[in-house]
């Protein structure tokens, strides 16, 4: 009985409120015909925006696609000889190629320039610069690049295209610096520790300084003994020991 009780008094009150609400609204018609409408205007413009979003977010990957289908494409005479000609573009020269690539990288950097997809066409147009061996505009994109802090990858990929736009100049000094940066960033970062310590040991090696460069080669494979860098290491090490080295 009280069970049934309370559900009576439930109803009642609901019966009753809904009997308010109606006529609130049969005395203010004006009011409510007009909060609909905002309604209905502010509904419109919420899902026009989501649509131009959309479709904003779709062509900026289709133009990302497009450029990166000409960065990636293949030079004519890097082809084998008799290999029967690969579908898509082929560059008639690598100049060709990467110039195409970075105009079309900047391009959308500069229609989608907030985005994501913006920021990795800039990183993309840098790497092209870099291979056209212009190194200036390069590195003044990839020091953006590095500074971001809403793209951990991009930031992680432009430190390591910097350091190796260092090492391709002959900026020794400069490479070895943020190669050492990148092998001492805590983990957790878009790099790996053991990629920048093979770098690290690498760039040494090339310029000469054999005992640096063993140490570091030796750092790798006593901190990383499962990388796929550490078979190399490893023989490297065994080889500088072995020439005995004595370079600084």
């Amino acid at each position: 009985m009280k069970k049934e009780l309370r559900r009576e008094i439930k109803q009642d009150e609901f019966t009753s409120w809904m009997e308010k609400l109606i006529a609130w609204g049969e005395g203010h018609r004006d009011e409510v015909r007009i909060g609909v409408g905002v309604t209905m205007v502010l509904l419109a413009a919420f899902g026009a925006l989501a649509y131009f979003q959309s479709h904003r977010s779709q062509e900026a990957d289709r133009a990302f696609r497009d450029a990166l289908a000409a960065f990636e494409a293949p030079v004519a005479s890097e082809l084998p000889p008799e290999a029967e000609r690969p579908a898509g573009q082929v560059f008639a020269t690598a100049e060709d190629k990467y110039k195409t690539a970075a105009a079309a990288f900047e391009g959308v950097e500069r229609r989608y320039g907030s985005s994501t997809v913006g920021a990795r066409a800039r990183y993309y147009a840098a790497l092209s610069r870099i291979e056209l061996a212009q190194y200036a505009e390069a590195e003044k994109t990839l020091r953006d690049l590095q500074g971001l802090r809403d793209d951990e990858l991009v930031s992680g990929l432009a430190r390591v295209a910097l350091a190796g736009l260092y090492r391709r100049s002959g900026e020794t000094d400069r490479a070895v610096e943020a190669y050492r940066e990148l092998a001492a960033a805590s983990p957790g970062t878009s790099i790996p520790r053991d990629h920048a310590l093979q770098c690290l040991a690498e760039t040494l090696e090339d310029a000469g300084r054999f005992p640096q460069a063993r140490e570091a080669w030796q750092e790798l494979v006593q901190e990383f003994p499962a990388s796929v860098y550490t078979p190399a290491a490893r023989a490297r090490v065994d080889y500088l020991k072995a020439a005995g080295t004595s370079q600084g």
